[in-house]
């Protein structure tokens, strides 16, 4: 069985068949579907959603592109969500948070100081709680970093990992798995295949991002990633590294559990 560690699965790009995208992931061997919220106005969407779905579990936080709209409130409402979330157990993490400094309109001056400040204050919230994080990385991996050596090991999944070799190690000593999705089935996607061969199975889990980062074998005008899509997305990963998709799957199932510890138990409530 498989787990996706990260997929939008309350995205309008579902709005239409969400339910039925949910059953093809589960028939394809999708045993679990983490959703990560990205704002406010989503937190109690993301967790009514993971209810519905089976081996369904959420986490609650705000995404660096959304912060820009955020308001210092929100931070209070999340932690308020946050304490109320702790006796759900479809509760795994605090996520999507992040920096993202890709975008050029939020990289540098206010905006970036704003991200900055919202990503440390959230990351506080973690490690208050003792949670893991779902984190947004584009650009910002050592500030990421800086932040993260604050805590003692807040630990969690760096989400659609594209840094260098040190900064994985880096990531990995602070007690994070590298997420592996879309990007890696790219041939030309040589630093990410790098990472699927080089650093250690023990330290990788898969994901989707869908409905974003769509595999290679998805062709427009269908480009809509789905979490059913993880099973090939493990046999690019198996391939890569000369492994069966069984050892794929055993590991980055365990792998997933280890760092999300919360997840058995939402896996748990729907095993019967």
């Amino acid at each position: 069985m498989l787990i996706d560690t990260h997929c939008h699965l309350d995205a309008a790009e579902f709005d239409a068949d969400r339910r039925q995208v949910a059953e093809h992931a589960c028939e394809a061997g999708v045993q679990s579907i983490v959703i990560p919220a990205v704002e406010r106005a989503n937190f109690s969407v993301v967790r009514d959603l993971a209810a519905q779905v089976a081996g369904g579990a959420y986490a609650l936080g705000i995404h660096p592109l959304y912060v820009q709209r955020a308001s210092e409130d929100d931070l209070d409402a999340l932690r308020s969500a946050v304490k109320q979330a702790l006796g759900d157990p479809r509760f795994v993490a605090i996520g999507e948070i992040g920096l993202d400094f890709f975008v050029p309109e939020i990289a540098t001056g206010e905006p970036r100081a704003r991200q900055e400040r919202f990503y440390a204050a959230q990351l506080a919230l973690a490690a208050e709680f003792k949670l893991p994080v779902l984190l947004h990385v584009r650009k910002s991996q050592d500030i990421l970093l800086k932040y993260l050596r604050r805590h003692d090991r807040v630990g969690g999944i760096a989400h659609a990992f594209n840094g260098s070799a040190q900064q994985a190690q880096a990531f990995v000593d602070q007690g994070f798995a590298l997420g592996l999705g879309g990007a890696m089935t790219y041939e030309r996607a040589l630093q990410i295949r790098r990472h699927a061969t080089d650093v250690g199975l023990q330290h990788l889990v898969l994901e989707t991002d869908a409905p974003d980062i769509p595999p290679a074998w998805l062709h427009p005008p269908e480009r809509r990633n789905r979490p059913g899509e993880l099973v090939r997305i493990a046999q690019v990963l198996a391939d890569l590294r000369g492994i069966s998709p069984a050892q794929v799957a055993q590991a980055t199932t365990a792998n997933a559990l280890r760092v999300l510890p919360r997840l058995s138990a939402a896996i748990l409530i729907d095993a019967d």
